[in-house]
């Protein structure tokens, strides 16, 4: 008769697979910065994944040259590098709902005449990850990468009228030095917020950069979560800001079908105005 001896493999592959413990154990310093959001002293970024400094520099040393950490000249602290900037920006375009957006921003963008992007919520805020020129593009930073500010546009204002509070103002708190604002909801802010959900669409004018104006439109999945938001954006001189324009009516109009595609049925008041 035969027994658990017999299959001298058996208690290993009950395990899964084997791994590389010291990929694994260099990982949790990655795992850390993502977690963190911002760079961090050796001796802090150590602490957070767990290990000591000496133990961890090696680990960093190595990142550095494959560019998934980066060093700052100045304070000597270590964030995530341009490898790992990329890596998530890919993930982020592989994301479904914007597999099946990104042929639509490409309609949009000949019938509005203005350029049209799609922005996800990314470690940082709103994210854009595909970006369809109009005809005669705005020269604008509308690249792949870019992170919108939640106050100043239109795609950041969107997001922040439907994402949780907590998530919202964890944002607001990474960009706090930037922008010098306090992490908070202002009552001015709130209302613009309102207005948002009020009317399915966020705007803006000569908000981040004088002379470009923008619309976006949100795009909810079958939980009634938003996934990601159409934005077009244009010369403030000839873009129709109105809730009833064209621009207006057409981005809502391809937002509701996405949202649609995606599970998302118009009983769900969370979602976007009819």
């Amino acid at each position: 008769m035969s027994n658990d001896t017999d299959f001298p493999g058996k208690d290993s592959e009950s395990r899964g697979p084997r791994g590389i413990q010291s990929v694994e154990v260099g990982g949790q310093l990655l795992i850390a910065l993502a977690h963190q959001g911002r760079p961090l002293a050796l001796k802090d970024l150590a602490r957070e994944a767990g290990m000591t400094p000496a133990k961890a520099h090696p680990y960093l040393v190595s990142y550095i040259k494959l560019g998934l950490v980066e060093q700052e000249a100045g304070s000597g602290r270590y964030g995530l590098g341009p490898l790992a900037l990329q890596l998530g920006l890919i993930s982020l375009q592989q994301y479904e709902p914007v597999r099946l957006a990104t042929p639509r921003i490409e309609e949009l963008a000949l019938s509005l005449g203005h350029t049209v992007a799609i922005a996800v919520w990314g470690n940082h805020g709103p994210t854009i990850v595909r970006v369809a020129e109009a005809p005669s593009p705005v020269h604008v930073s509308m690249r792949h990468g870019t992170v919108m500010s939640l106050r100043g546009t239109a795609s950041g204002r969107l997001f922040a009228a439907y994402l949780p509070l907590g998530q919202v103002l964890e944002a607001m708190r990474l960009d706090e030095a930037a922008d010098g604002e306090p992490a908070s909801i202002t009552p001015e802010f709130e209302r613009i917020l309102a207005q948002t959900r009020s009317t399915g669409l966020a705007q803006s004018r000569d908000g981040v950069v004088a002379g470009v104006s923008a619309l976006a439109a949100p795009v909810f999945d079958d939980a009634g979560r938003m996934v990601l938001s159409l934005t077009a954006i244009g010369p403030s001189g000839n873009f129709d800001l109105q809730q009833d324009g064209p621009s207006a009516t057409e981005l809502k109009r391809v937002a509701r079908e996405l949202s649609r595609q995606l599970g998302w049925r118009s009983t769900d008041t969370r979602a976007c105005s009819t």
